[in-house]
């Protein structure tokens, strides 16, 4: 963890799970961002007037542990490969600090928007089953045979809240994978989204990064994972996103 970042977070008033059940935003507007972590403090600063930070049992830089899942051809990475509207990802997330486990299905359909229906969990395991793969049939194409694990993705995680709309705010520091015994991180690397209902009001984080000329644009954080753990995988349409990440990184 950087060593000023419980310190830089301590000033923003703090809110709690309960009190963001508001805004969930299980369908909304995604808009990323993705910068160096030398420029992370400066953006801290700026954005305190405007949002509260999460906090859960004292903690407000969560870990989080996710088992991403796709089918042996890694159909799903293709899809988000090709520009597919009509696109999936299927994963358990752990939250680490709150000893929360979901099982999750995110689409985001042909206009755009984020559209994300999870059940609770007790732990993370390594297939789909019960209610998992009810959810999974019922919100999906896919049948649980044909899926299985493809790589685990963790990192840490501050989520703000605006004051002022209903707007969320998710940083992701510390990014690593693992598939197997292979592994990668990439320390340096800050992935910032915007999550929005349509209506909302004008948002203070888009504008400061208007300000700070820092474009919105990313890759998903598992397609980038499945480039640097299966080797010789399609990517010729991501190639200059990745090569934009490795410079943003280095």
């Amino acid at each position: 963890m950087m060593p000023w970042l419980e310190s830089s977070l301590k000033v923003f008033e703090p809110i709690s799970l309960s009190e963001m059940e508001n805004v969930k935003l299980m369908d909304r507007l995604d808009t990323k961002f993705t910068f160096h972590s030398n420029r992370l403090a400066a953006i801290l600063e700026a954005m305190r007037p405007d949002y509260c930070v999460l906090e859960v049992k004292g903690v407000r830089a969560s870990r989080y542990e996710t088992l991403y899942f796709d089918t042996g051809n890694l159909d799903l990475y293709a899809r988000h490969h090709s520009g597919k509207f009509s696109r999936h990802k299927i994963r358990y997330r752990r939250y680490l600090d709150s000893e929360l486990c979901f099982f999750e299905v995110k689409a985001k359909n042909n206009k755009g928007r984020t559209i994300k229906k999870r059940i609770q969990r007790q732990e993370i395991p390594s297939d789909i089953e019960t209610e998992s793969e009810q959810l999974l049939r019922t919100e999906t194409p896919f049948a649980a045979r044909d899926l299985k694990p493809a790589i685990w993705v963790n990192f840490t995680r501050l989520t703000f809240v605006s004051k002022a709309s209903p707007e969320r705010l998710t940083i992701d520091l510390q990014l690593s994978y693992k598939r197997g015994s292979a592994e990668v991180s990439f320390p340096q690397l800050v992935i910032a989204e915007v999550k929005q209902e349509r209506s909302s009001s004008p948002s203070p984080f888009l504008k400061l990064m208007r300000d700070l000329r820092i474009s919105s644009g990313s890759m998903s954080k598992y397609c980038f994972g499945i480039i640097h753990l299966f080797p010789g995988v399609k990517m010729n349409l991501f190639r200059e996103q990745v090569k934009q990440l490795k410079e943003l990184t280095t």
